[in-house]
């Protein structure tokens, strides 16, 4: 296996056309449809009613390889005798949520989220609309590896069309109870946009409209020719501040390819940090209950900021964390029966909506929160307890555990989570090292009251890192 090509229990990504190929994607588009074939995933009551054969649903983002492979992808499926829905180029939650609209078996997004243009991925989603569990990825691999059963010309899949599926979304998002439409209409908020060239174009600007906002945007052509690095991170959005100072708008909005990410630019043009995406979102939901629940439940990951944490305990909530990866937390976010949760990467996640990270939805929420308490984006930030987080990368060696028992070590008074990799966390600070499941090496996040305080503390790390 290359240093590149990453594979996890819900997909594969690597570099296009060393690691990832025609040929890879059409074995594991196929596999994935045998997988659907011989689990009871395919063969719901209300899917037989709809078709005679198993369905999965087949989308991507902008990037260039995506016409190639998703030609590949539904070669391979069809080649196992399963029906493709494509709907084409749009976010990633759209198509969990087309999975669950259609009762598919499966979903395949071809997508790398916000990796270099270089890039490019399989993620496999469940009929639930979750990414693929350990399980089911491990059952999924050996399929690939052993080669799936394909069928003669008569037991083929057929390939359809569903270009609806993003307007059934925004829908659903503006059904929300938890979305005043009408207060965020009278506001007629001034919204500045970057979709890097990304899937957002088809989402974000007919929901910005739908709920009465001005729009000034830039990137919005969906050819995944990236104009900048794509993680909506404060460092790659300059020209997003530029935009919000020049245009006047009330606030900045930038996602990721996938539009599964959001991050956020107050009026004064500075970014403000994705965290503060998932903290906002979960204060426009809780404060939106009222007394409907005692001590409703919030599910972040293990990486989250405690911005977040000190947002769900103000409102009387119960903190519930998860290790990093869209699926552990959706499947926490369902165990523990929580109203909202997501990880601090900007993405949101609202089980009442459907269980994965969703930039539109995010979006509705943060409009809401600011037509509801009428201040700024700056205020909201200003009125939070302040915190630095510190981000770093290091090289990821054949074995971390000495790592991690050195850490422990230089910290003995630290609270331990081994889940995921590392965090050593105290009542105001914390330290997460772990391997990543999107790049080949180890990931260094540390926050604490001051900039000092976190980047000593990353620090520390990548010296015993060496």
């Amino acid at each position: 296996m290359s240093d590149t090509l990453m594979i996890s229990v819900s997909g594969m990504r690597g570099h296009v056309g060393t690691d990832l190929t025609p040929e890879l994607v059409a074995r594991h588009a196929a596999a994935l449809g045998a997988w659907v074939r011989t689990s009871s995933a395919g063969q719901t009551a209300a899917a037989r009613r709809e078709r005679p054969r198993p369905a999965v649903v087949l989308g991507r983002d902008s990037r260039t390889s995506g016409p190639m492979f998703a030609r590949a992808a539904a070669a391979g499926f069809m080649s196992v005798g399963v029906d493709v829905i494509d709907v084409g180029v749009v976010p990633t939650p759209t198509v969990q949520m087309a999975v669950e609209h259609h009762h598919a078996g499966a979903g395949l997004i071809l997508t790398a989220s916000h990796n270099p243009i270089e890039w490019n991925a399989l993620k496999f989603v469940g009929p639930d609309g979750i990414f693929l569990d350990d399980e089911a990825g491990s059952r999924v691999r050996a399929l690939a590896e052993a080669g799936p059963p394909r069928m003669g010309w008569d037991g083929l899949g057929t390939l359809s069309e569903d270009r609806e599926a993003v307007a059934r979304h925004l829908d659903a998002v503006l059904a929300l109870p938890v979305i005043d439409v009408a207060a965020i209409r009278a506001r007629r908020f001034h919204v500045a946009l970057d979709c890097v060239r990304g899937a957002g174009a088809s989402a974000i600007p007919p929901l910005l409209e739908r709920l009465g906002c001005r729009m000034s945007a830039i990137n919005l052509e969906p050819d995944g020719r990236f104009p900048r690095a794509p993680e909506p991170v404060p460092e790659n959005l300059g020209d997003l501040g530029a935009l919000v100072l020049e245009s006047g708008a009330a606030v900045g909005l930038a996602v990721d390819p996938d539009v599964d990410r959001l991050a956020l630019v107050d009026e004064r043009g500075h970014p403000i940090g994705e965290d503060y995406t998932l903290a906002f979102a979960v204060r426009a939901v809780l404060d939106g209950r009222g007394s409907a629940a005692e001590h409703p439940t919030v599910v972040v990951n293990l990486s989250t900021s405690l911005v977040v944490e000190d947002a769900a305990r103000a409102a009387g909530a119960r903190l519930v964390r998860a290790p990093v990866g869209e699926a552990n937390v959706a499947r926490a976010i369902r165990d523990e029966g929580a109203v909202v949760g997501g990880e601090g990467n900007g993405g949101v996640i609202l089980p009442a909506l459907h269980i994965g990270r969703d930039a539109p939805l995010g979006v509705a929420l943060i409009l809401h929160l600011l037509a509801k308490s009428g201040v700024s984006v700056s205020d909201l930030v200003a009125s939070a307890p302040r915190y630095t987080i510190v981000k770093a990368k290091g090289p990821r060696g054949p074995e971390l555990r000495p790592l991690y028992d050195r850490l422990r070590t230089r910290f003995p008074d630290a609270g331990t989570d081994e889940r995921d990799g590392l965090r050593l966390s105290w009542r105001d600070r914390w330290l997460h090292v772990r391997p990543s499941g999107t790049e080949p090496i180890v990931r260094l996040i540390a926050e604490a009251p001051t900039a000092g305080e976190a980047e000593a503390l990353v620090a520390a790390a990548r010296e015993l890192l060496h």
